[in-house]
């Protein structure tokens, strides 16, 4: 047992209360965020490589060796936190204030996608390190998930321009 509780200790760990978050408020999201509505004819070029980097992005933090050990890793630390406070925020706006100003502007629709950026940052800057002996910066991270969100907020653009 002794041998398996590092890798327990891994930045996967920061992802399941965001996946928690989504697997409990799915089903009380506006129409236009439920899976039927939001996956509609969504170009492949879009699709695909957001799909591709979801499960990157989502699975590399297996790898990744959690520690606030390092100021960078307590900055990462404090940027997960504030990403998950904007994410929150930002679903709680679609959530319970729908008709609002900010809910239909293409700024408050697209925060859900945009703001995990944030959180993202804070996952690589914490997971520096791997559990693999590989040559690794988080930068590697931080790229892939940039990239995620651009695919991602490009999605979101995409079902918001139809509404």
């Amino acid at each position: 047992m002794s041998t398996i509780l590092p890798y327990l200790q891994n930045c996967f760990l920061l992802l399941l209360p965001i996946l928690l978050w989504n697997v409990i408020f799915m089903k009380v999201l506006p129409v236009q965020f439920q899976k039927a509505t939001f996956w509609h004819n969504i170009p492949k070029y879009i699709k695909f490589p957001e799909n591709i980097l979801r499960i990157v992005v989502f699975v590399f933090p297996l790898l990744m060796k959690f520690s606030i050990a390092e100021p960078h890793q307590r900055l990462g630390f404090m940027l997960y936190i504030l990403g998950y406070a904007y994410i929150f925020l930002s679903w709680v706006a679609q959530i319970y204030f729908p008709q609002s100003a900010w809910s239909k502007s293409c700024w408050g629709f697209g925060a859900p996608a945009y703001t995990t950026i944030i959180w993202f940052i804070g996952i690589g800057l914490i997971g520096s390190s791997l559990f693999i002996k590989i040559p690794y910066h988080y930068s590697v991270y931080l790229i892939l998930s940039a990239l995620f969100v651009i695919f991602h907020s490009a999605h979101v653009y995409i079902v918001y321009s139809r509404l």
